[in-house]
């Protein structure tokens, strides 16, 4: 199931990408015609859309690579590096329209506002579309177990989808709040003939792109740091794991994402009882608990007679 629902989004990744590309073209040379910078500032994002949506189409491909003897935890931090460098682009782009917007206003040019509203209207209508079909598969919309304790829901409820998907999602939706700023622009130069509106709405969405930016690469970086999945904590954990009249004590925990939905965990636990027919007992009663409540289901739980300092796992 998992294999055809990542073959589901590749397909609609395609068929966004190719919107993409069509309205690139299209802004591209209504920008040259129009002598718009907000809407050739447009045109510069939309370029990173399309990098973006194929950089993380091509991410999602490595993804399902099965697990082999040099990466036994399989291919899905690619995704995650995707999502950083989809990150980075936008900032680059947001400094370059800046940079440029800066120049406008010391040297402005005429703006023929018409053209320049019929593209920004078309590409508006385009990005819409394809953070419509993209929207969808970049959170996780999963409401199973909703009888689960209610601290279930507190550590659940915060935690976002594929983040490969979402770092796209927010390229092509950065874009259509991008196409509304160029269409204010163009009605205002249109009646007002103020044509320093051009290059003000071009620094409004160079904002808008460097907000974007920051919040990708600050949750790429996280997972590629091996920090705590979002919306979950170590301490809420331990507390729930010792809750089990079994466990005595949990030590040496450590929770990370493989990649941006795939969240593992490891343990040591000391358990009230030594008698070896209770670790079976034991082990599936945390299994259970860790994936109904958490959604933890990658878990390597490693019974001990005697605490372990932190760090230092094997002691028995």
């Amino acid at each position: 199931m998992f294999t055809q629902d990542r073959k589901k989004i590749q397909n609609k990744f395609i068929f966004s990408l190719t919107l993409t590309s069509l309205i690139l073209v299209a802004e591209v040379i209504g920008g040259l015609i129009s002598g718009s910078l907000a809407l050739l500032s447009d045109a510069a994002h939309v370029l990173m859309d399309v990098f973006a949506l194929a950089l993380s189409f091509v991410a999602l491909r490595i993804a399902l690579r099965p697990v082999d003897d040099r990466h036994s935890f399989g291919w899905q931090r690619s995704e995650v590096i995707a999502a950083f460098v989809n990150g980075a682009s936008l900032f680059v782009i947001a400094i370059g329209i800046w940079i440029e917007a800066v120049k406008r206003f010391s040297d402005p040019v005429e703006i023929k506002s018409t053209e320049m509203l019929i593209i920004a209207v078309i590409g508006l209508v385009v990005n819409l579309v394809v953070a419509w079909i993209l929207g969808g598969e970049g959170h996780d919309h999963t409401h199973a177990d909703e009888h689960d304790h209610d601290h279930a829901h507190l550590t659940t409820r915060n935690q976002k989808g594929n983040l490969n998907v979402h770092s796209a999602f927010l390229h092509v939706l950065g874009d259509a709040i991008s196409s509304l700023g160029v269409i204010a622009a163009a009605l205002i130069i249109r009646f007002t003939g103020a044509v320093w509106v051009d290059p003000l709405i071009s620094i409004l969405i160079g904002v808008i792109i460097f907000v974007s930016a920051f919040r990708v690469l600050r949750r790429s970086l996280h997972i590629l740091l091996e920090g705590v999945p979002e919306g979950l904590s170590v301490k809420a954990i331990k507390e729930r794991i010792t809750s089990i009249e079994m466990v005595k004590e949990v030590h040496d925990l450590h929770i990370w994402n493989l990649g941006s939905e795939q969240i593992s965990l490891s343990a040591h636990v000391i358990l009230k009882d030594q008698d070896q027919q209770r670790h079976s007992e034991a082990l599936s009663a945390l299994k259970q608990l860790l994936e109904e409540e958490f959604h933890i289901r990658h878990t390597t739980i490693q019974f001990e007679e005697q605490p372990c300092l932190d760090g230092h796992g094997g002691c028995n």
